[in-house]
């Protein structure tokens, strides 16, 4: 499968992975692939990060099994540097999973269950500067969720921002100067108007809405 970057040069892929046979089958992926290079890969995370740090890549792969405290941690750190663009894969993730992810930084998200051609999907466009994730990983996602926005009330409108923005009911409450209870009838009413399934789909149809996420399709 044939990839050429917009402009004309390779971008730079490193990979961490807690699993050295599927790093040599990336590796193999890449190899020979107009407009992406392999440029190095790690097993540990510290020595991936370390491996970023040297090379700047365009694109670095984490692998989720490393956990998620450190990863959320390493894609903060990656998007404060602002060079390396993150993708996290890995096996099973939920919603809830992939909202964290995508909050933290993460610009792209895939299990490793993946398909050849939707993996070099993936890298191809968060190295030109896009978003990417896996239907799959958001299980059963409600595109009809984004339209259906426009019945939201100001208040509801509001609830739903700060659940994109990942705060918890009480600091919803707080916030918006309400009870807790109170934000939770204004999200059995998101939940109902949207059709999204639970805070996790209705953060990340928000975010999809005002163009942070793209979903593979």
């Amino acid at each position: 499968m044939a990839i050429t970057m917009q402009n004309g040069t390779s971008k730079s892929v490193v990979i961490c992975d807690t699993q050295p046979l599927l790093i040599e089958g990336l590796r193999s992926l890449l190899t020979d692939l107009p407009g992406l290079r392999f440029a190095g890969a790690m097993t540990t995370l510290a020595g991936g990060m370390e491996l970023v740090r040297g090379l700047n890549p365009a694109v670095v792969i984490l692998d989720r099994a490393f956990g998620g405290p450190p990863i959320l941690e390493s894609l903060v750190r990656l998007h404060a540097g602002g060079r390396t663009a993150p993708i996290v894969w890995g096996i099973g993730m939920s919603n809830a999973d992939a909202l964290r992810m995508v909050q933290a930084g993460a610009r792209g998200v895939l299990r490793k269950t993946s398909d050849t051609h939707q993996i070099l999907d993936c890298i191809r466009a968060v190295a030109e500067g896009h978003t990417w994730m896996e239907d799959a990983v958001l299980q059963t996602p409600d595109r009809s969720a984004t339209s259906e926005r426009s019945k939201l009330t100001p208040r509801e409108h509001q609830v739903a921002e700060l659940v994109e923005k990942g705060l918890k009911n009480r600091e919803i409450a707080r916030s918006l100067g309400i009870q807790t209870g109170t934000v939770k009838i204004h999200l059995k009413h998101i939940f109902e108007k949207t059709g999204c399934r639970g805070r996790y789909g209705l953060a990340l149809s928000g975010l999809r809405e005002k163009g942070f996420l793209s979903l593979q399709m």
